[in-house]
């Protein structure tokens, strides 16, 4: 009955993301999924998931955790009204507070090195 679900927005949802929104966003995803875990990019995507999709105040037993993380961040984008622009904005916002935290508490061993050079259309 119910499907398989996290507390908060799980890393292992990121690759069914690929193929969702534009060839900015795609690409955003692909540049978080070339780096490890506990890099503050993947982590910022994370975070920027867990506010978009209201992780916070999910409950295991509401319809949205019943039908998963995955279907739950795949709607969540389809039905999100903005541009990926505003996506992108959204990640950065996230990147910028996870490397405020990561600077203030370095034993959390999160990786502050670029992933790669960013593209100019991001």
């Amino acid at each position: 009955m119910y499907a398989e679900n996290e507390i908060l927005f799980p890393y292992t949802v990121i690759p069914s993301l690929r193929r969702v929104r534009s060839a900015k966003f795609q690409a955003l995803v692909e540049r978080v999924l070339s780096g490890s875990q506990h890099h503050d990019e993947t982590l910022a995507f994370i975070l920027m998931m867990v506010r978009l999709n209201g992780c916070i105040s999910c409950e295991t037993d509401s319809f949205r955790a019943m039908k998963g993380c995955a279907s739950c961040a795949l709607q969540t984008l389809r039905r999100f009204k903005g541009e990926d622009d505003e996506l992108i904005g959204l990640f950065e916002q996230a990147l910028a507070d996870v490397r405020d935290f990561a600077q203030k508490h370095p034993h959390w061993g999160i990786e502050p090195i670029p992933l790669m050079p960013r593209p100019n259309s991001m």
